[in-house]
């Protein structure tokens, strides 16, 4: 077994093969040797959310000089953030990328790709919208590529979606790889799985996206009483999210449109949900970071604009390693064959494609606790949520870990004795 740690050192309905081409292209190039990636980055952050890449990327030194986003609300917090950046709300509108522009970034819509949502696919009208990457690149000879989505990308209609926009980097004369990335990895307590595809006309993206590896930490699950769960309290007949001093992926949105924080067990039985500052905290955003979105919509509106964002430590990663590139050894990576499922990480630098071995932890930087990580007070979880959680376990067949029932049972005896003493 090789050494892992530090190895470096749109519409709807259209037919998105027709939109970005899967043969020839406007700007291919015939590969030679790849050049070393620039210092300085100058960043196009299209489907920006509230800014999680442009933010990583800035803290590396890197610069944004247009951003995209149609979501007013998150708007405002760009606007806010990153003052005197041109903001372009519709990236169908958006005539053509500026000049000297290194990198595209895009974490393009995913509800079309996500397992909780309507798996439309990439014909789908949100998640179709990264045809219009390509119709800028088409314009525009851009060397540097960044995308990024949920990893069920890999696997809905056997992988298609990401073989349309794999091959549309290629015919395009891109150099690529992609890689399943766990935030947990760079010191935030939240579970958070995302593809991040890196493609390069100049440089070898192995070198920045593959070469950092790190062996992922064995979680025991049974752990109640012990240290902090997460878990998803709107769930509890087909899942869970138990996770295990950390909180579950943090989500957009409920498929009714409200917002859904996770609930957290602490060691002492308290059941509560974690304050929208700490949600921001566990995306790597400075506390308050989307406060600007209140002066044009709800309060509550912060938690979709947090569960959408990109975790803020993997894109500063990100942008480390493309100012200093590593170098990976593919010495135990296989050829691709075709009709293969695509694997958690792969690559091509223009012949065959290649499945990778890296794990999706680039690193095993140091967390506090997650009982430790909250700052401001939790809400506890309301008799109506959490009586409704149990009612859907009592008819789940999942495993529960051991005394977890039991815990949330006792939550809701305690808020039952605090009701009857108010009375």
């Amino acid at each position: 077994m090789r050494g892992r740690e530090n190895r470096s050192g749109p519409t709807e309905g259209t037919n998105l093969e027709f939109i970005f081409p899967l043969v020839g292209g406007p700007h291919a190039r015939k590969r030679g040797r790849p050049r070393p990636s620039p210092r300085h980055m100058k960043v196009v952050g299209l489907f920006a959310g509230i800014g999680g890449i442009e933010l990583g990327l800035s803290r590396a030194g890197h610069e944004s000089i247009l951003l995209n986003e149609i979501d007013p609300s998150a708007g405002a917090v760009l606007r806010f953030r990153f003052p005197g950046v041109p903001l372009h709300e519709d990236v169908t509108t958006l005539s053509r990328l500026p000049e000297g522009t290194d990198l595209v970034t895009a974490g393009f819509p995913c509800q079309d790709l996500s397992q909780a949502g309507k798996t439309a696919g990439i014909d789908g009208k949100k998640s179709g919208l990264v045809g219009e990457v390509f119709r800028l690149l088409d314009d525009r000879d851009v060397p540097w590529v960044l995308l990024e989505n949920v990893p069920f990308m890999l696997q809905l209609a056997g992988g298609r979606a990401l073989d349309v926009i794999i091959n549309s980097l290629e015919a395009r004369g891109y150099r690529w790889a992609y890689r399943v990335v766990n935030s947990l990895s760079f010191g935030v307590p939240q579970r958070r799985e995302r593809v991040f595809l890196l493609a390069s006309r100049e440089s070898d993206p192995r070198d920045i996206l593959l070469a950092d590896d790190s062996v992922e930490p064995l979680v025991e699950r049974e752990a109640v009483g012990r240290v902090a769960c997460g878990f998803y309290w709107t769930e509890g007949i087909r899942g869970l999210g138990w996770a295990v001093d950390s909180v579950p992926t943090l989500k957009g949105g409920s498929t009714i449109g409200i917002p859904s924080p996770p609930a957290i067990l602490m060691p002492n039985g308290f059941v509560g949900k974690p304050d929208i500052r700490d949600a921001e905290r566990l995306q790597g955003f400075p506390v308050d970071w989307t406060k600007p979105a209140e002066g044009i919509s709800r309060a509550s509106s912060r938690w979709k604009l947090v569960g959408n964002a990109v975790t803020v430590n993997v894109a500063e990663w990100l942008g480390r390693r493309l100012r200093t590139p590593g170098i990976y050894d593919s010495g135990m990576d296989s050829v691709l064959r075709k009709g293969q499922p695509w694997p958690r990480a792969a690559w091509c630098l223009g012949e065959d494609r290649h499945s990778s071995t890296v794990t999706s932890w680039p690193t095993q930087r140091a967390r506090k606790p997650l009982e430790d990580f909250l700052r401001f007070p939790a809400e506890p979880l309301s008799q109506r949520a959490t009586s409704g959680f149990l009612a859907r376990t009592r008819t789940a067949s999942l495993r529960f870990p051991h005394g977890f029932i039991r815990a949330v049972e006792a939550h809701l005896e305690q808020l039952n004795d605090s009701d009857r003493i108010a009375v």
